[in-house]
């Protein structure tokens, strides 16, 4: 089995044995749950975007939810007329299906749903897109990706929380943990 296909997951098994003690995450005194089914993720491969995903992995351990993981391939803007701009974006998109199938398969415990998903496009504008075709209850997000900005939240990240058609957590790069 290639290194791709096999599935390691240090922190995801870490996670997994923990035993829970005092409240459960997202559960009130009174015993009321949220009900969370589907979770997306975005994902550019940045440290705080995987940080993102684990809070997702433990928020779907706590609501056996399903873990969508969501790659944007930015379109690819070529000034030089003869550059063949769609085997240059089929390209960046095989590449990224690729880093994405390595990612879950490495990070999210195989009892875990999971789906990989790459699209092409504005990566916000995809976010929402297809958070409401898959009827997502919850995006999990970081504050900002590659390209490093610090800003409070990232172009992205601040677009996404104004237009989601869910509730949306924001995960700051550091910050104060909860995460065991």
């Amino acid at each position: 089995m290639s290194a791709i296909m096999e599935r390691k997951q240090p922190v995801a098994d870490k996670l997994l044995a923990q035993k829970p003690t005092g409240p459960r995450l997202f559960e009130s005194p009174g015993g009321t749950r949220l009900k969370i089914r589907k979770i997306l993720v975005p994902v550019d491969f940045s440290d705080c975007s995987k940080k993102a995903l684990l809070y997702a992995i433990q928020v779907a351990m706590e609501f056996c939810a399903t873990v969508n993981v969501l790659y944007v391939v930015p379109p690819y803007h070529a000034y030089d007329p003869y550059c063949a701009t769609e085997r240059i974006e089929r390209e960046l998109r095989e590449k990224g299906e690729q880093k994405l199938a390595a990612l879950v398969l490495q990070e999210i415990p195989q009892t875990l749903p999971a789906a990989p998903i790459v699209r092409c496009g504005r990566p916000a504008t995809q976010i929402i897109e297809t958070a409401k075709e898959l009827e997502t209850d919850l995006i999990i997000i970081a504050t900002h990706g590659h390209t490093g900005l610090k800003s409070v939240l990232g172009g992205t990240t601040a677009y996404v929380v104004r237009h989601a058609p869910c509730p949306v957590l924001v995960v700051r790069e550091k910050e104060h943990e909860f995460l065991a």
